[in-house]
């Protein structure tokens, strides 16, 4: 089975090109945990985890429309937030966000994540039956 890597150009880059930000092998989508990072690679939100929190779904929503997919092909997501203050407010835009059936879900306390002014991450699975990429 052929597995294909892809950093979409409507999202930032990986730095140094470490790793790709979604990953396919037949029908299987991985994304790598996306960041409130704009195209540019700077955060979204400064302080504000329901910014962030927005904007990390919105990266998920392009990188599953590169492919050819959307938030209904969705099938687990781990989000991992810094804070636990930050639990209630990200679960409150979750229930705004979420694709109806939810997919199955993970949430991670963390005491910090790579880029330090990042308050939440979330990588995400999918099952595509479209033709995409």
């Amino acid at each position: 089975m052929q597995h294909d890597f892809f950093n979409p150009p409507e999202l930032y880059s990986p730095p140094k090109g470490m790793y790709s930000l979604v990953a396919k092998s037949g029908n299987l989508l991985h994304i790598s945990g996306l960041l409130p990072l704009d195209k540019n690679g700077e955060v979204v939100g400064l302080k504000d985890v329901t910014a962030q929190y927005r904007k990390v779904w919105e990266n998920i929503q392009i990188a599953l429309k590169y492919v050819g997919a959307d938030l209904k092909d969705l099938v687990k997501t781990s989000t991992y937030i810094v804070g636990r203050e930050n639990i209630e407010p990200v679960r409150k835009i979750r229930e705004e966000l979420n694709p109806n059936p939810p997919p199955a879900s993970t949430l991670i306390l963390v005491a910090g994540l790579a880029n330090d002014k990042c308050l939440v991450e979330v990588d995400a699975v999918a099952i595509i039956n479209g033709t995409g990429v």
